[in-house]
């Protein structure tokens, strides 16, 4: 192959390998540090590339586990003192499986972002 056209390829990722970050969380809101904090790490999640897939669910693509392991660790320290986070993983075929309903009409699934994987 040229060398010119291997730098155009698209690597095509497994959907097996590649993988979303669910973040779920229930935090306090009853004082005004408490709505602080949770804010915080909202704003954190936005920052790292999370998308809100519902209140208090953010989500994100990676190509694999291995590239999720630095946003972990993040995440942890950016927990606030009170309340609940929980971490889940599932791979992207199992993602796409999701159906959403708003109301009675069916909705696609969100799509990984397209961005540039350095290797």
């Amino acid at each position: 192959m040229s060398k010119k056209k291997e730098k155009n390829k698209v690597f095509e990722l497994s959907g097996y390998k590649s993988m979303w970050m669910i973040a779920m969380f229930d935090l306090p809101v009853d004082t005004a540090e408490d709505r602080r904090h949770a804010t915080q790490f909202r704003n954190m999640l936005l920052r790292e590339g999370f998308s809100m897939l519902q209140f208090s669910v953010y989500g994100r693509f990676f190509p694999s586990e291995e590239s999720s392991e630095p946003y972990k660790k993040r995440i942890r320290q950016g927990i606030p003192p009170r309340g609940e986070v929980r971490l889940l993983y599932i791979t992207d075929k199992q993602f796409e499986k999701m159906e959403i309903y708003m109301s009675k009409n069916k909705k696609k699934v969100e799509q990984p972002s397209q961005q540039l994987l350095l290797f």
